[in-house]
């Protein structure tokens, strides 16, 4: 184990010795991959699975053949894609703008800005991966109507409008909550059932809170860099106190919310998502003794997980 640990230092020196650009090549995959954030994913696969476990919970009601996991594979393929595409750009906007400062940056390095993937070629992907989530989507017409065009439509405007504009007046948190928990939730719902109920738009409203603690965490460690750029977070405008709470009280919310599963008959439902809130309980006590810079990208990597740990138990509790 020591032998191990003197190797790692000695190779993490190394790295960060060498030009990036030179480890990475340019529009390669390994560019790509990193590129596309695949960490991110969670965040988009749990609504969708949160929305099917609902709904597969509930199919029975409606007679054999009402579920269809074809409606489900397409829903959650429209969120990777999506997430994907939010991710490109935001890394295109963020270099553009000139928001990604090397030599500052605190979180994870981006694409665009460490010349990993150029500039041309990042348009490039965007336009390619906007226009395959609405080839993914557009199927979902026929489990949920036309009207699947229009909420597609929203997704891929407001997709575009989060990073341009929407996150600089400290709209995030409300957006993630919409298009991570409201929409997701409520839609791969709505297109096997084609109905939704008040318990399940309560179960969006928590899974919404739940991913928006990513969110808050991220802001949080940026908080300084977004004031020095005129970027308006929730964090920025509140101060890092009441974030902290904030982050606390959204994973506590999401899990108080939960008791709308015990009152559908899904006791396990609301259970097992303790699990969840133990987890977040020790992130959050993570983030009040770092407070500051490179080292609450640890928080940032664990809030991730806790994430997924809430999608899984969620859905295990709905299913068992």
């Amino acid at each position: 184990m020591q032998m191990y640990e003197i190797l790692f230092t000695f190779a993490s020196k190394t790295a960060k010795k060498m030009n990036s650009t030179s480890i990475i090549r340019t529009d390669s995959p390994r560019a790509w991959l990193l590129a596309a954030r695949p960490k991110t994913l969670s965040g988009a696969a749990v609504p969708v699975v949160i929305g099917v476990a609902l709904a597969w919970t509930d199919a029975s009601q409606y007679g054999s053949g009402a579920f269809s996991w074809t409606a489900a594979v397409l829903c959650l393929l429209f969120a990777f894609i999506m997430q994907v595409d939010a991710n490109f750009i935001n890394d295109f906007f963020d270099c553009v703008g000139g928001n990604d400062d090397t030599a500052t940056r605190l979180g994870p390095q981006r694409a665009c800005t460490l010349g990993w993937v150029r500039l041309d070629s990042m348009k490039r992907a965007i336009a390619l991966t906007t226009c395959l989530a609405c080839v993914c989507g557009l199927p979902l017409v026929w489990y949920g109507g036309f009207e699947m065009i229009l909420i597609g439509l929203i997704c891929v405007v407001f997709c575009f409008l989060y990073t341009t504009h929407l996150s600089y007046l400290g709209l995030g948190d409300l957006l993630v909550i919409v298009f991570f928990g409201i929409v997701p939730v409520c839609i791969s719902y709505y297109v096997q059932l084609h109905t939704y109920t008040w318990q399940v738009f309560i179960a969006s409203i928590a899974c919404g809170l739940v991913i928006d603690a990513l969110l808050l965490v991220n802001n949080f460690r940026d908080r300084e860099g977004d004031r020095a750029v005129g970027k308006n977070t929730l964090v920025v405008m509140v101060g890092p106190n009441a974030a902290l709470a904030l982050f606390l009280g959204v994973g506590v919310a999401a899990c108080l919310l939960g008791i709308v599963f015990w009152i559908n008959g899904h006791v396990l439902a609301f259970i097992l998502p303790l699990l969840y809130l133990a987890l977040h309980l020790f992130t959050y006590l993570k983030m009040k003794r770092i407070w500051e810079g490179k080292a609450l990208n640890e928080c940032l990597g664990e809030t991730a997980r806790n994430i997924l740990v809430y999608g899984l138990t969620v859905a295990a509790g709905l299913l068992l």
